[in-house]
């Protein structure tokens, strides 16, 4: 392990490993496979390219997108690593001669897509070279029962027969399931794998939900509260993308979009604008963000409900990778629900994973209706214990009164008991209501004695405590197109009088808009102390000068966080610049001079 920290400390500038690091890289170096679940921002791939460094030959590196791996390999080579990848933005010219270096031995690192694998001669290739790793990234992926299976995936165990003698198998992925994980292990043929889960829980990050709002007016506030930050929109549909969009441009922001309706170079030519930090805000389907690498989105705002809570927090977690300060913000309305119940029924997948489709899409309403710390839940729902409340989400800073409102949970209990546990959330709230339905006659409700009996409120807020007190525990839906309500124990001692149960009343849509933090200043990124935001700024237009210069993204030569602490640290020397954490040997001779330069100028000013 000590010559993986002089790795890390030449190459990549930081003096000791995160969590779970230290475990992985020592683990692959004695030969073991490893699986590694680390939340996004946490550094998984620091755990297959410093031991790239210290094995012999090439290691290979499969990966899901191509801009995934231009930004990993952009920054390695920066960084002084040998690094390249084979996809199909390449020639076949380019393709040949990156094939013919890899023979000879030029580079520690290859980035490939699975479909790769598929290639007999890249296989014949691999028969003839030094593989000593396999690092799969994003893993997940290979699991029928996470959120983005990709049967291109499957192929990598096939890579296995190609490779003498077999290499070490490393997967990682930020997100996963206990089932996910043990699908990861099977599908990968892991052999006897460490396992190192870090923690689902992101510090850095503040989550919040706000339901019903007016979308659009909201977004835009939200937006003008912190200009110049860096912001994806994620949106359901096309649709929806371009009219977020256009709505959003005809007000001036500098903003583009992103799906798969538009061509290949358009969205190519858009993310890249992202990435270098000409555009300030994406709006885009799920198709875009796995795997991006831009370090300093300030905020990620699910415009609707994603399809589960994976998804919801691989998305989210774009926010905030640079360790600093980062909000997600999920819009719920009930429409967004319909949405994804369409496009389960729109799959072709078999009826079982048409139900697990269904049962995460509960998980994750109930998500958006928990009275629960958002992160906390977020940790259970991956098989943590909770730990204590976050403090930061729209939970835990919601200062409303909670209001006791057993009577109406025993009523809504004794409802669904009534009509015999077979029937949803609507025709539920409808019976309660006392409303004049077609349905409700039809079935005999109307004769119930609890009937009516909540006729002073609205059936949307019925249906609002039906859905919180299932997201509390004291009901569940079933997993199907059309979900019944089911009661649990819990139920028991609030029926019988011997627990209370308390909501908070549902706030104006603007409530929990745009908290900001007191006591620092906005400036396109890291919070900055006020003393220290103009140097950041002429220490961020530097930064994008050479950017530019080398074709590359912003964060490939420096991320915030670096630039952050040169604005605390001030250094004018080497030596002093060297402690920078980020810049190691070859940032330094291609950039630093540069830095300390400007650092100078500025103090002398």
């Amino acid at each position: 392990m000590e010559q993986a920290r002089k790795i890390l400390r030449q190459y990549f500038g930081y003096d000791s490993f995160r969590k779970g690091q230290e475990s992985l890289i020592g683990a692959i170096l004695n030969g073991r496979d490893v699986l590694g679940v680390m939340p996004t921002g946490a550094g998984k791939s620091i755990c297959y390219q410093v031991p790239a460094m210290l094995m012999p030959g090439v290691t290979l590196v499969v990966s899901p997108l191509i801009s995934l791996m231009k930004d990993q390999v952009d920054a390695l080579n920066a960084a002084g690593i040998p690094a390249t990848y084979i996809n199909s933005s390449l020639s076949a010219r380019e393709t040949n001669d990156r094939l013919r270096d890899i023979y000879e031995g030029q580079y520690k690192l290859v980035y490939i897509a699975p479909e790769r694998l598929e290639s007999e001669r890249f296989r014949g290739l691999l028969r003839q070279i030094r593989v000593p790793l396999v690092a799969v990234d994003e893993a997940h992926c290979v699991s029928q029962w996470g959120h983005d299976f990709r049967p291109s995936y499957m192929a990598i165990v096939r890579l296995l027969r190609d490779i003498e003698p077999r290499p070490v198998m490393a997967a990682f992925t930020a997100t996963a399931t206990d089932v996910v994980k043990e699908d990861i292990v099977e599908r990968l043929r892991l052999a006897e794998p460490d396992r190192v889960t870090t923690g689902y829980a992101r510090d850095n990050l503040s989550l919040s939900v706000v339901k019903n709002a007016d979308k659009r007016d909201y977004i835009v506030r939200f937006i003008r509260e912190r200009p110049g930050q860096a912001g994806i929109i994620y949106a359901s549909t096309r649709r929806e993308v371009d009219g977020c969009q256009q709505y959003l441009a005809g007000l001036g922001l500098s903003v583009g979009k992103y799906h798969a309706g538009l061509g290949e170079e358009e969205r190519a030519q858009t993310q890249e604008a992202f990435l270098r930090d000409d555009l300030q805000l994406i709006v885009a389907t799920n198709a875009f963000g796995m795997g991006i690498d831009k370090s300093n989105v300030r905020f990620v705002i699910h415009h609707n409900m994603p399809k589960n809570v994976e998804a919801y927090y691989q998305e989210a977690g774009r926010a905030g990778r640079d360790g600093e300060p980062g909000e997600c913000l999920l819009l719920f309305s009930p429409q967004d629900v319909v949405t994804q119940k369409f496009f389960i029924e729109q799959s072709e997948a078999d009826d079982e994973r048409k139900k697990n489709d269904y049962r995460l899409l509960n998980d994750v309403v109930e998500y958006a209706h928990t009275s629960d710390c958002l992160q906390r839940s977020i940790v259970r729902y991956f098989g943590e214990e909770g730990g204590e409340p976050c403090g930061r989400c729209s939970n835990c800073t919601d200062e409303r009164e909670l209001r006791d409102v057993t009577k109406e949970a025993q009523l809504v209990f004794a409802c669904v008991a009534s009509m015999k546990q077979r029937f949803g959330v609507t025709l539920t709230a409808k019976v309660l209501r006392g409303a004049n339905d077609a349905k409700v006659r039809q079935f005999g409700f109307d004769g119930l004695r609890w009937y009516g009996r909540m006729n002073g409120s609205s059936e949307k807020e019925i249906v609002q405590l039906i859905h919180a007190l299932v997201a509390d525990g004291y009901m569940r839906l079933s997993d199907s197109q059309y979900p019944v309500v089911l009661l649990t124990e819990k139920v028991r001692p609030v029926l019988n009088g011997e627990e209370q149960v308390f909501q908070r009343v549902e706030p104006p849509a603007a409530a929990s808009a745009g908290r900001s933090r007191s006591g620092s200043r906005s400036s396109g990124g890291a919070s900055v102390a006020p003393a220290d935001a103009a140097l950041f700024d002429r220490l961020r237009a530097l930064r994008k000068e050479i950017a530019d210069r080398e074709g590359v993204p912003p964060f490939v030569i420096f991320h915030d966080a670096t630039l952050k602490e040169m604005c605390e640290l001030r250094p004018t020397t080497e030596n002093e610049m060297r402690r920078v954490k980020g810049i190691g040997d070859a940032k330094f001779a291609k950039y630093g001079k540069a830095f300390v330069s400007l650092i100078r100028e500025y103090d002398d000013a």
